[in-house]
């Protein structure tokens, strides 16, 4: 089935496949939504405190996109697009959605959140780095690329396990269940199950369908699939941290966008790279490139933001949206303009 798909791919015109594409995007974030809403709703129902839900499942199920698609791209023997996708989506997350979203409104900065896992958020991405550099040959980083260790995969998924246990601890210290009161439609929690199902199979199917195409549309356009995988497919699995942060910004909740977007960028390492990682034998390739332009520019857009946090009062003002804004698209540009290096 899978070869008759493939196979029904490369006949197909290049509009074609982009629009296909674009359509399995939606399906993505859709079903992302459809399973995030069912999740929350359990978790009322079933007493869990709202600062839980938001700290855990919430921000597990808006990083599901991610790491379905990064997984199944390491299981179809594409691990470019994995490890691209969980690197572009940090730079997406911190470059474009939280720039969109303080650019609509100024982004009140909650100074426990930033300012504990915010700094997990830059750690993240260090340890991401780190993991990859060849530190008793340095000099072929640039030249020959290396590997992200299926090793280091599971360690990053038992610090998973470890950051969400502390998140948990965190939010039922703080007491923020602000939303704990507000009252939840009477619908049976069958159906509830149902859509969180219905989610994540829309979310899984949709991420198998996507890497055939994604490497198709790569090949015709000559452009590297880690490249794709960093910037289109990492905006389209980006989408549902997309939608939670333009709603919380128009309905009051600005901090709820910082918060999802920091919870984001450590799942991407942990929960996206990490179970990429530890589903490939060999470790996931990190090709030259990626410390020439893909490592420096989520670093870069990580340091910006924790100068932003640093350099603001108690919000953080609409021009430095401008400026993250403007570093996403300096580094989108010029990974295309890179492709001339290969």
């Amino acid at each position: 089935m899978e070869a008759l798909y493939v196979h029904a791919i490369a006949g197909q015109p290049i509009w074609t496949l982009l629009t296909a594409i674009a359509f399995l995007i939606f399906v993505l974030g859709t079903g992302a939504d459809m399973m995030v809403d069912a999740a929350v709703e359990l978790s009322r129902r079933w007493g869990v405190p709202q600062s839980v839900v938001g700290a855990t499942i919430v921000s597990l199920g808006t990083t599901f996109p991610e790491c379905a698609v990064s997984v199944a791209a390491a299981i179809q023997g594409e691990p470019d697009i994995a490890l691209g996708n969980a690197v572009g989506s940090i730079i997406c997350d911190t470059g474009l959605i939280l720039g969109l979203a303080n650019c609509m409104a100024p982004l009140p900065l909650d100074r426990q959140v930033v300012g504990r896992q915010g700094w997990i958020q830059l750690g993240a991405g260090v340890l991401l780095v780190a993991a990859c550099f060849p530190f008793t040959s340095p000099a072929a980083a640039l030249t020959d690329g290396v590997h992200l260790p299926r090793a280091m995969g599971l360690v990053f998924l038992v610090l998973l396990v470890v950051y969400i246990a502390m998140s948990v601890a965190w939010a039922r210290s703080t007491n923020l269940d602000d939303l704990a009161e507000e009252s939840v439609e009477k619908i049976r929690t069958s159906r509830t199950l149902l859509r969180l199902v219905g989610g994540a199979a829309m979310v899984i199917v949709a991420s198998k369908l996507l890497i055939p195409l994604v490497r198709e549309t790569a090949l015709r356009l000559s452009v590297p699939e880690s490249i794709v995988g960093a910037t289109l497919v990492a905006f389209g699995t980006s989408l549902p941290e997309l939608v939670t942060a333009v709603t919380a910004v128009r309905k009051g909740f600005g901090a709820l966008a910082v918060g999802n977007v920091i919870g984001a960028d450590i799942l991407n390492v942990l929960f996206v790279a990490g179970a990429a990682a530890a589903v490939t034998p060999g470790g996931l390739p990190a090709p030259a490139h990626f410390f020439r332009l893909l490592f420096p520019a989520m670093l870069l857009v990580l340091v910006v933001f924790r100068i932003g946090v640093l350099t603001s009062g108690s919000h953080l003002r609409r021009p430095f949206g401008v400026v993250l804004l403007a570093v996403y698209t300096i580094v989108t540009v010029v990974s295309y303009r890179h492709i001339s290096f290969h």
